[in-house]
């Protein structure tokens, strides 16, 4: 491939990776078919690829691939004698001529794509993946390890929930306050399911993944200016900036090597992105409306205490897992449980909850198995703490974090 070929197709790929949930949701919002948007759109992107090369990167590449795909999907519906097809087309067709005139961007509308993609009429199984893969573009392999599924069964559920989109005419605009509360909880959830996939991924080695975190905080930010006074979109906002507060010390500067939080620098944590975050808890919790988001942005919080007491207080952490333990007993709120109780001193406690908890596929989980490492590491069963170290490292897909696991094991195994 030429020089000017490589810089088409990155190009190509760069558009593609910071715009493609923008121009999606932009296309099916005024077709109402978001497979038809997917299909538009990969055929813009296969045409950048064979003409870029030639013609040069355009100064506004998502504007080039917009008028492609658009055109794409006006193509498509000339073929088409339906009423509401025909309303489409001429939707497209005027906007097309005012871009053309007016060579301007194009409005955000993917958190219309998002409230969509929540409606009741939507498989609940299906509305995470598919806000991820739609919004944030996300590739179907990627997601089922993320969900611990079979690509070929999630691959099927989207199909269903896109058709069912189209099918059932539902509407793209930001709901009603009174239905938008009810699809809430399924937005905030996708926002920080795409946050915690772009923090797993975020180091360099995954430029996709590295924007996802980004992508997240910036819609966790859309949605808290909509609706100031919910407490779980402020809770989450928190939680994921207090996350982003300690990503320069995540990683060796020099080696990338990962450092485990209680082990890290906290000179190299963001001050002024932990106050807003503390700064946002506060107000949630005034709501006095106490949820999962506000409870697992409190213990990060007590994580981020560190900074000025210099010790970390796992009572504190504990009595707040409980409360997530109990208010959402998810897989990682229980292995949570587990570690600070391990933490606070109750080793035998700690075991006998991670021996007794019910995780859904816990042979592939990895943080189960990192946590029943530590733990057992700490209660002097080194035997099973090598073993549980091996599987924990076996299943983890970031590099960084296998060696971590590994040199624990080693030690344990050395010493």
């Amino acid at each position: 491939m030429t020089q000017q070929g490589q810089t088409a197709r990155r190009a190509a790929e760069r558009a593609a990776r910071l715009s493609y949930g923008r121009l999606i949701a932009f296309l099916a919002a005024r077709t109402g078919d978001v497979a038809g948007a997917e299909d538009a759109l990969g055929d813009a992107l296969v045409a950048a690829l064979k003409a870029w090369p030639a013609s040069g990167v355009p100064d506004r590449p998502e504007a080039w691939l917009l008028t492609v795909a658009r055109r794409r999907i006006l193509d498509r519906q000339r073929s088409q004698t339906t009423a509401e097809a025909h309303r489409a087309h001429l939707v497209l067709l005027d906007e097309e001529r005012q871009a053309m005139r007016a060579q301007t961007g194009f409005p955000d509308e993917r958190l219309k794509l998002m409230f969509v993609c929540a409606h009741p009429a939507i498989d609940e199984k299906a509305r995470t993946p598919l806000m991820l893969q739609l919004v944030l573009g996300l590739d179907v392999a990627r997601m089922a390890s993320a969900f611990v599924m079979a690509p070929a069964t999630l691959g099927q559920r989207l199909v269903r929930a896109k058709a069912k989109i189209k099918d059932a005419g539902i509407g793209f605009a930001v709901p009603e306050p009174a239905v938008f509360r009810e699809r809430m909880g399924s937005v905030l959830d996708a926002v920080y399911a795409a946050y915690t996939v772009g923090w797993d991924g975020a180091h360099g080695e995954d430029a996709k993944a590295a924007a996802l975190a980004a992508e997240a905080v910036w819609l966790g930010r859309l949605i808290v200016h909509l609706v100031p006074d919910d407490p779980e979109a402020s809770g989450l906002l928190a939680l994921m900036l207090l996350c982003e507060s300690r990503r320069a010390a995540r990683r060796d500067p020099e080696t990338g090597a990962f450092i485990a939080i209680a082990e890290q620098d906290v000179a190299m944590w963001d001050d002024g992105m932990a106050d807003e975050a503390e700064s946002l808890l506060r107000r949630a919790g005034e709501a006095e409306r106490p949820g999962r988001y506000q409870l697992e942005a409190a213990i990060q919080a007590v994580h981020a205490d560190r900074r000025r007491s210099g010790s970390i207080r796992w009572d504190e952490i504990v009595l707040l897992y409980r409360g997530l333990v109990a208010l959402s007993p998810t897989a990682g709120a229980l292995c949570g449980l587990a570690a600070a109780l391990a933490e606070k001193g109750d080793v035998e406690g700690a075991h006998a909850l991670l021996s007794d908890a019910a995780i859904p596929n816990r042979e592939r989980y990895q943080p189960y198995w990192a946590t029943r490492a530590h733990i057992e590491a700490l209660g002097g069963d080194r035997q099973a703490a090598i073993e549980s170290y091996r599987r924990a490292a076996s299943l983890s897909t970031d590099p960084a974090v296998r060696t971590h696991l590994d040199v624990r094991r080693i030690a344990l195994a050395d010493g």
